[in-house]
């Protein structure tokens, strides 16, 4: 299974567009000489830098060459960066580091976020959101299918590859650094077709760790047959048929003073 799927990630574009927008709309700046977006997948987050501030050098950085590429293709002239958030070091501070929905695959919190803070320009800002530590019940339910024992021992890793803590542990981590702090949390209310749908957007995101780990597309299989009812029974469908698929983010916004 590859690392990442951007086309499996877009089938939810805007569902998950709509968390970086309100994002964005709370970073205050009028016209910043340099933006990255980390993480930037395929580059739907990072279109709206660029609309936002179209004079502003705006680079989108991602780990996954297929994400980047999906950038590339889509926006094409634009300035793109196969990178690790986890290597990157800029050449000159930044003015706006956004991140929208991709510092939770990094662990080490408590080094991670100072650092990258640190890379941000006095009057600049590090502005990024992340899933809630509970997002959603079907996190919890794809944690129970991977303790049945034919797959416990091998999903351990996965039970662990996300990395979300709480709003005061940003607060703390970042209060002795930044001039200013906002931190939120917003619930989205998603409306899909069926319970199905949760289990396909899972799979772009939140599934990946599980569905790698295992052996061989079978397992794969097995392991989705097995989520499923779990998933219909989690997520009931509305009188219309539709499922609301409520998900929890946290939002943070540290300032560096002028």
């Amino acid at each position: 299974m590859p690392d990442w799927n951007a086309a499996q990630y877009l089938k939810y574009g805007a569902e998950r567009t709509r968390a970086a927008e309100d994002l964005l709309a709370r970073v205050a700046l009028e016209a910043p000489s340099s933006v990255v977006d980390l993480g930037c997948g395929p580059g739907n987050s990072t279109r709206l830098l660029w609309e936002r501030w179209p004079n502003a050098d705006v680079t989108g950085l991602d780990r996954s060459p297929d994400m980047v590429d999906a950038a590339r293709a889509a926006f094409p002239g634009r300035s793109w960066a196969t990178v690790d958030i986890a290597d990157w070091t800029p050449a000159r501070p930044m003015d706006v580091a956004f991140s929208n929905a991709a510092l939770q695959w990094l662990s080490g919190h408590d080094t991670l976020i100072p650092r990258l803070f640190s890379m941000v320009a006095p009057g600049g800002a590090l502005a990024f959101q992340i899933p809630g530590r509970r997002y959603a019940p079907v996190r919890a339910l794809i944690d129970d299918v991977s303790r049945e024992p034919r797959w416990n021992d091998r999903l351990e890793a996965a039970r662990r590859a996300l990395t979300m803590e709480s709003p005061a542990f940003y607060y703390d981590v970042l209060s002795g650094v930044a001039s200013s702090l906002d931190v939120w949390e917003t619930q989205y209310v998603h409306v899909l077709e069926s319970p199905a749908a949760v289990v396909d957007w899972m799979a772009g995101t939140g599934l990946r760790p599980y569905l790698q780990a295992l052996a061989d597309e079978a397992e794969r299989q097995a392991f989705l047959e097995a989520l499923r009812p779990r998933v219909r029974e989690a997520y009931g469908p509305q009188p219309d048929g539709r499922v609301l698929f409520p998900f929890n983010r946290t939002f943070v916004i540290a300032w560096r003073q002028a």
